[in-house]
Protein backbone atom coordinates (compact mmCIF):
# COMPACT_ATOMS: atom_id res chain seq x y z
CA UNK A 1 0.00 0.00 0.00
CA UNK A 2 1.13 3.53 -0.64
CA UNK A 3 2.16 5.65 2.30
CA UNK A 4 -0.82 7.05 4.13
CA UNK A 5 -3.36 4.62 2.65
CA UNK A 6 -4.50 2.07 5.21
CA UNK A 7 -6.42 -1.18 4.96
CA UNK A 8 -9.41 0.71 6.39
CA UNK A 9 -9.12 3.26 3.55
CA UNK A 10 -9.25 0.42 1.01
CA UNK A 11 -12.19 -1.24 2.77
CA UNK A 12 -14.08 2.05 2.75
CA UNK A 13 -13.28 2.46 -0.94
CA UNK A 14 -14.59 -1.06 -1.65
CA UNK A 15 -17.75 -0.26 0.32
CA UNK A 16 -18.31 2.94 -1.67
CA UNK A 17 -17.74 1.10 -4.94
CA UNK A 18 -20.28 -1.57 -3.96
CA UNK A 19 -22.81 1.13 -3.00
CA UNK A 20 -22.28 2.88 -6.32
CA UNK A 21 -22.65 -0.38 -8.26
CA UNK A 22 -25.83 -1.28 -6.36
CA UNK A 23 -27.31 2.17 -6.98
CA UNK A 24 -26.60 1.69 -10.69
CA UNK A 25 -28.16 -1.77 -10.67
CA UNK A 26 -31.33 -0.50 -8.94
CA UNK A 27 -31.63 2.65 -11.06
CA UNK A 28 -35.11 2.91 -12.51
CA UNK A 29 -36.61 0.57 -9.90
CA UNK A 30 -38.14 1.19 -6.49
CA UNK A 31 -35.43 -0.98 -4.92
CA UNK A 32 -33.02 0.31 -2.31
CA UNK A 33 -30.28 -1.49 -0.41
CA UNK A 34 -32.61 -1.94 2.58
CA UNK A 35 -35.42 -3.34 0.43
CA UNK A 36 -33.06 -5.76 -1.29
CA UNK A 37 -31.89 -6.95 2.14
CA UNK A 38 -35.52 -7.92 2.84
CA UNK A 39 -35.77 -9.77 -0.48
CA UNK A 40 -32.42 -11.48 0.10
CA UNK A 41 -33.61 -12.60 3.54
CA UNK A 42 -36.88 -13.96 2.12
CA UNK A 43 -34.92 -15.97 -0.45
CA UNK A 44 -32.78 -17.47 2.32
CA UNK A 45 -35.46 -18.00 4.98
CA UNK A 46 -38.63 -18.36 2.93
CA UNK A 47 -41.96 -16.74 3.75
CA UNK A 48 -41.79 -15.01 7.12
CA UNK A 49 -43.76 -12.90 9.50
CA UNK A 50 -42.88 -9.23 9.58
CA UNK A 51 -41.79 -9.71 13.19
CA UNK A 52 -39.32 -12.44 12.21
CA UNK A 53 -38.02 -10.31 9.34
CA UNK A 54 -37.48 -7.34 11.66
CA UNK A 55 -35.57 -9.51 14.15
CA UNK A 56 -33.34 -11.13 11.53
CA UNK A 57 -32.57 -7.79 9.87
CA UNK A 58 -32.20 -6.03 13.22
CA UNK A 59 -34.64 -3.25 12.37
CA UNK A 60 -37.70 -1.94 14.20
CA UNK A 61 -41.17 -3.31 13.45
CA UNK A 62 -42.09 0.14 12.13
CA UNK A 63 -39.11 0.09 9.77
CA UNK A 64 -39.95 -3.38 8.44
CA UNK A 65 -43.55 -2.31 7.88
CA UNK A 66 -42.36 0.57 5.69
CA UNK A 67 -39.99 -1.68 3.77
CA UNK A 68 -42.64 -4.34 3.19
CA UNK A 69 -45.21 -1.67 2.22
CA UNK A 70 -42.84 -0.39 -0.48
CA UNK A 71 -41.98 -3.89 -1.68
CA UNK A 72 -45.64 -4.85 -1.83
CA UNK A 73 -46.59 -1.73 -3.80
CA UNK A 74 -43.68 -2.47 -6.17
CA UNK A 75 -45.00 -5.99 -6.79
CA UNK A 76 -42.07 -7.75 -5.12
CA UNK A 77 -43.88 -9.33 -2.14
CA UNK A 78 -47.34 -10.30 -1.00
CA UNK A 79 -48.85 -10.35 2.46
CA UNK A 80 -51.19 -13.10 3.54
CA UNK A 81 -52.81 -13.86 6.89
CA UNK A 82 -50.89 -16.24 9.12
CA UNK A 83 -52.69 -19.62 9.15
CA UNK A 84 -52.78 -19.92 12.97
CA UNK A 85 -52.06 -16.46 14.41
CA UNK A 86 -54.66 -13.85 13.49
CA UNK A 87 -52.32 -11.05 14.61
CA UNK A 88 -49.53 -12.05 12.22
CA UNK A 89 -49.04 -11.54 8.51
CA UNK A 90 -46.83 -13.71 6.31
CA UNK A 91 -44.62 -11.94 3.78
CA UNK A 92 -43.74 -13.95 0.64
CA UNK A 93 -41.87 -13.24 -2.56
CA UNK A 94 -43.90 -12.77 -5.72
CA UNK A 95 -42.94 -15.21 -8.49
CA UNK A 96 -41.33 -12.42 -10.52
CA UNK A 97 -39.27 -11.38 -7.48
CA UNK A 98 -38.15 -14.99 -6.96
CA UNK A 99 -36.91 -15.04 -10.54
CA UNK A 100 -35.20 -11.67 -10.11
CA UNK A 101 -33.53 -12.87 -6.91
CA UNK A 102 -32.29 -16.06 -8.60
CA UNK A 103 -30.66 -13.83 -11.24
CA UNK A 104 -29.28 -11.59 -8.51
CA UNK A 105 -27.78 -14.64 -6.76
CA UNK A 106 -26.17 -15.75 -10.03
CA UNK A 107 -24.82 -12.23 -10.61
CA UNK A 108 -23.55 -12.16 -7.02
CA UNK A 109 -21.72 -15.46 -7.47
CA UNK A 110 -20.22 -14.31 -10.79
CA UNK A 111 -19.03 -11.01 -9.31
CA UNK A 112 -17.58 -12.81 -6.29
CA UNK A 113 -15.64 -15.16 -8.58
CA UNK A 114 -14.51 -12.26 -10.77
CA UNK A 115 -13.29 -10.23 -7.80
CA UNK A 116 -11.52 -13.20 -6.19
CA UNK A 117 -10.00 -13.92 -9.60
CA UNK A 118 -8.13 -10.61 -9.31
CA UNK A 119 -6.19 -12.08 -6.38
CA UNK A 120 -3.22 -14.34 -6.93
CA UNK A 121 -4.40 -17.94 -6.36
CA UNK A 122 -1.72 -18.44 -3.69
CA UNK A 123 -3.15 -15.48 -1.73
CA UNK A 124 -6.87 -16.25 -1.96
CA UNK A 125 -7.20 -18.43 1.13
CA UNK A 126 -5.35 -15.88 3.25
CA UNK A 127 -7.50 -13.07 1.84
CA UNK A 128 -10.71 -14.90 2.73
CA UNK A 129 -9.42 -15.60 6.26
CA UNK A 130 -8.36 -11.96 6.64
CA UNK A 131 -11.66 -10.53 5.43
CA UNK A 132 -13.54 -12.94 7.73
CA UNK A 133 -11.38 -11.85 10.66
CA UNK A 134 -11.93 -8.15 9.90
CA UNK A 135 -15.69 -8.62 9.54
CA UNK A 136 -15.82 -10.60 12.78
CA UNK A 137 -13.90 -7.96 14.68
CA UNK A 138 -16.07 -5.18 13.28
CA UNK A 139 -19.21 -7.09 14.34
CA UNK A 140 -17.75 -7.34 17.85
CA UNK A 141 -17.02 -3.60 17.97
CA UNK A 142 -20.50 -2.71 16.71
CA UNK A 143 -22.13 -5.06 19.24
CA UNK A 144 -20.06 -3.63 22.08
CA UNK A 145 -21.02 -0.09 21.04
CA UNK A 146 -24.71 -1.07 20.94
CA UNK A 147 -24.47 -2.61 24.40
CA UNK A 148 -22.72 0.47 25.78
CA UNK A 149 -25.37 2.73 24.24
CA UNK A 150 -28.30 0.70 25.58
Amino acid sequence: MTAGITVLDRLLEVSELFQSDMARAFDGTSLTTARVRVLWDLVAAGPSTQHALAERLEVSPRNITGLVDALESGGYVTRTPHPTDRRSIIVSLEASAEQMMRQMQADHAALSADLLGAVDPADREALVRGVDAIAGRLRELVAAHREASA
